[in-house]
C-alpha cells in the first residue's frame, strides 16, 4: 500500500495523495496522460478493478488478470490529446523487462478510457544503462537487486 505522502509511482514528482490517489478513487483523469499515469499506478497497487473500469468496453478483455510482476518505473516519452508513448520497467520473477507502448485513449461521457496500444516487451539487457536513472549498467544496479531477491 502506498501512503498519501509518499511519491506517486507514476513519476509525476507529486505525492500519491496529490496525484493518482484521487484519480483512481474518483475515475477523474482529465487527460489521456493522466489516465495512463493512474493506470500504471493501478498496476503497481494491483488494482484490477480500476484497470477494468478505465478500459474501453469494446476492447476490454473478459479474462483479464494481474500477473505477479513488480512495476518499477514509468517514463512518459510523448503525450498528446489521444495517445501516450511510454516505457515501463518491471521485474517478472527475477528478470528485468521493459514494456514500450504507444497507447490510444478516448473520452467517453466525460471519462477517459484506454482503447488499445501497440507494444513490445523485451528483457532489459544486462549492459544497458539502468532504467532507474543511476547512469550505471543494469546488471550492476537494479538487475543485481532482482537476482538477489529471487
Amino acid at each position: 500500500m502506498i501512503k498519501k505522502l509518499e511519491p506517486c509511482p507514476c513519476g509525476s514528482n507529486k505525492t500519491f495523495g496529490n496525484c493518482c490517489q484521487s484519480i483512481i478513487a474518483n475515475d477523474s483523469a482529465s487527460s489521456a496522460e493522466q489516465l495512463m499515469r493512474s493506470r500504471y499506478t493501478a498496476f503497481v497497487l494491483g488494482d484490477a478493478k480500476y484497470l477494468l473500469q478505465t478500459w474501453h468496453p469494446d476492447t476490454c478483455p473478459h479474462n483479464f488478470q494481474l500477473g505477479q510482476s513488480r512495476w518499477l518505473r514509468l517514463t512518459i516519452h510523448h503525450a498528446d490529446t489521444n495517445t501516450v508513448s511510454f516505457s515501463a520497467a518491471f521485474h517478472s520473477g527475477n528478470k528485468g523487462m521493459l514494456l514500450e507502448e504507444t497507447s490510444r485513449f478516448v473520452c467517453m461521457d466525460g471519462h477517459w478510457r484506454y482503447l488499445d496500444g501497440d507494444c513490445t516487451v523485451n528483457p532489459i539487457k544486462r549492459n544497458a544503462l539502468c532504467f532507474c536513472g543511476s547512469d550505471i549498467k543494469y546488471k550492476n544496479c537494479c538487475g543485481k537487486r532482482s537476482t538477489s531477491e529471487a
